[in-house]
C-alpha cells in the first residue's frame, strides 16, 4: 500500500458524528453535474448556511486526516449569499478542502467544488495534470448548474461570485479570470528544476486509476496540446480570486495579468524569499493591477491539507510513506495555521463580494 506522495489518492468517507465545536449551522449536499466537455458527470459538494437539522457527518475523514463536521442535506438558511467555487490540488479532492469550505459557509457564503476527473484522489495521471483547460471548464460548469437550478439560484447572489484554489487549483482559478501560461516556460521550468514535486510526478512513471497505482511511461510536457494549454479563459461572473500556493507560477505569462480586472489575492505558505519557485507568487502579484500577496511563515505547502490524526505520521511510516503530509514549518499547530488562513480568506472575500454576514 502506498499513498500518492503529492497527490493523495485517499479513500474519502462520510461518517456519522457530532460537531466538535459550536458554530453556525453548515449544511452540505452532494450533487452530480454533467460536463459536456468531459462527457461525464462531476461529483460536486456544496456547503451552505443552514437551518438546524440534517444528518451530522464528517467530510474527508480517513486514516490520516480528520474530517470536518457538517449537516448533510440540512435545509438552507433564508437569504441570498455570495458563491465561492473551489478547485482542489492535483491528486487531492474537494473533500480535503472541507475545512475551509465549512468556515466560509459559516460566514455566509455558498461554497461549491467539484472533484476534477484525472487529477483527483485515486484518479490522477501525469498526462491529465497539465490540462488546466478542463479545470476551468469544470468551474464554469458548476456555476452554470447552480444558476440554472431554481432551488440553488434562489439563494445565490449572482453578482458576487468568487473562486478559491490550492496548488493546481490555484493555477486553475487564475486562468479562469484571464491569466495564461506558456507551455515553453513550463517545459523550461521542469528542465531546470527536475526536483520540484510536479516535475517529479511527470517523470515518475506512475499514475492512479480506480484507486490503484499503475505504471506509466514518463510524461513529456512537450506533448501537451500547446493551443489548449495557452488558450485564454475568462469567466466574467467571477469577481474575486484567492490562489494559495498556485502551481505553474513559473510558467504564467506576467503580461496576461495586466488584463485581469478583478481582485487577486495570493497566499504563499512559508517564509518570503524561501518559497519554492514552482508556487512563488510575488512576480504574479506585482504584474496584476489589483493584487496582494501574503505569507504564513510557520506553514508549508501541505499545511493547507486537513488536520492530521494523532497517529497519522506513525501510520504513514508503517506503510513506507515518506512525504511530510502532516509536518508543518514552525511552532504552531495545523489547526492554528488553518485559523489564520481562514481569517485571511474570509476577510478578502467579504470585502470583495460584500457578504452579508
Amino acid at each position: 500500500m502506498k499513498i500518492q506522495s503529492l497527490f493523495l489518492p485517499l479513500v474519502l468517507t462520510l461518517a456519522v458524528t457530532t460537531p466538535a465545536k459550536a458554530q453556525e449551522p453548515v449544511g452540505v449536499r452532494e450533487i452530480s453535474v454533467n460536463s459536456k466537455a468531459r462527457g461525464e458527470d462531476l461529483t460536486v459538494l456544496v456547503w451552505y448556511p443552514a437551518k438546524p437539522g440534517g444528518e451530522a457527518v464528517l467530510i474527508g475523514d480517513d486514516r490520516i486526516f480528520e474530517g470536518t463536521p457538517a449537516l448533510a442535506d440540512a435545509a438552507r438558511a433564508e437569504g441570498m449569499y455570495p458563491l465561492i467555487v473551489l478547485s482542489h490540488g492535483s491528486g487531492a479532492s474537494v473533500e480535503k478542502m472541507a475545512w475551509i469550505a465549512s468556515e466560509l459557509a459559516g460566514e455566509g457564503f455558498i461554497v461549491a467544488g467539484a472533484n476534477h476527473p484525472g487529477t483527483t484522489s485515486g484518479d490522477s495521471t501525469p498526462e491529465d495534470t497539465p490540462k488546466l483547460w478542463q479545470r476551468t471548464d469544470d468551474l464554469a460548469t458548476v456555476i452554470d448548474e447552480l444558476f440554472a437550478d431554481p432551488d440553488w439560484s434562489a439563494s445565490i447572489d449572482r453578482g458576487n461570485i468568487g473562486a478559491l484554489g490550492f496548488s493546481l487549483g490555484g493555477a486553475a482559478v487564475l486562468e479562469s479570470v484571464g491569466a495564461t501560461a506558456s507551455l515553453e516556460a513550463y517545459v523550461d521550468y521542469c528542465d531546470t528544476n527536475p526536483q520540484m514535486p510536479d516535475c517529479q510526478w511527470f517523470m515518475g512513471g506512475r499514475a492512479f486509476v480506480d484507486r490503484e497505482e499503475i505504471k506509466v511511461e514518463p510524461f513529456d510536457l512537450r506533448t501537451v496540446d500547446k493551443a489548449l494549454f495557452e488558450q485564454k479563459s475568462h469567466d466574467a461572473r467571477i469577481k474575486s480570486v484567492i490562489a494559495v500556493d498556485p502551481a505553474l507560477a513559473a510558467a504564467f505569462q506576467e503580461q496576461s495579468f495586466a488584463g485581469v480586472g478583478v481582485p487577486l489575492h495570493f497566499l504563499n505558505l512559508g517564509v518570503a524569499g524561501q518559497i519554492d519557485v514552482g508556487v512563488r507568487s510575488a512576480h504574479l502579484a506585482a504584474a496584476a493591477p489589483d493584487a496582494d500577496l501574503d505569507h504564513i511563515e510557520d506553514a508549508v505547502h501541505f499545511s493547507f491539507l486537513p488536520v492530521c490524526k494523532e497517529d497519522a505520521i506513525a501510520f504513514m511510516k508503517s506503510i513506507g510513506e515518506t512525504d511530510s503530509l502532516c509536518t508543518d514549518g514552525g511552532g504552531r499547530s495545523r489547526a492554528e495555521l488553518h485559523d489564520q488562513m481562514a481569517e485571511m480568506i474570509v476577510e478578502a472575500f467579504r470585502e470583495d463580494l460584500k457578504a452579508a454576514n
